[in-house]
């Protein structure tokens, strides 16, 4: 019984963790995505905001009491504006997706999201990890001997 026990907490904890990409492997995936040079954006400030919103973790979650909202997933994708997770108030939802939906291990629901928001007016600047990590930075380290 305690082994099950055992076994059950350890499928938990994997579930909850969600998938951590490597580096070079979300560089390849991103492109395949459509995401290099996608509004001017190129592949490595995508891989530069993807490190430091998430560490390029699929089920990455970070509440912002100020606004009340939660930023989800490999690109912090605030409820706010951009999902539905049912308890943010007067969100806007203007990807027509469910938050949990930026949670999956298959970030393509992510990408079409990031894809959103970065066609908005304020672009890039809506990420706070440009601002602070990447902007004016050399972001090639990000892509770096990953063959994109």
């Amino acid at each position: 019984m305690k082994a099950l026990l055992f076994l059950g907490l350890l499928l938990l904890s994997v579930t909850v963790q969600g998938k951590i990409f490597q580096r070079c492997e979300l560089a390849r995936t991103l492109k395949k995505l459509g995401m290099d040079g996608f509004k001017g954006v190129s592949l490595a400030t995508w891989m530069c905001v993807a490190k430091w919103e998430s560490d390029y973790n699929t089920r990455a979650t970070n509440y912002n009491p100020g606004s009340r909202s939660t930023d989800y997933g490999i690109f912090q994708i605030n409820s706010r504006y951009w999902c539905n997770d049912g308890k943010t108030p007067r969100a806007e939802n203007a990807c027509h997706v469910s938050c949990s939906e930026l949670l999956q291990d298959n970030i393509s629901q992510a990408v079409k999201c990031a894809k959103r928001v970065v066609s908005d007016p304020q672009g890039i600047k809506a990420w706070v990890a440009w601002k602070t990590h990447c902007r004016n930075k050399d972001v090639s380290q990000y892509v770096r001997n990953c063959g994109v």
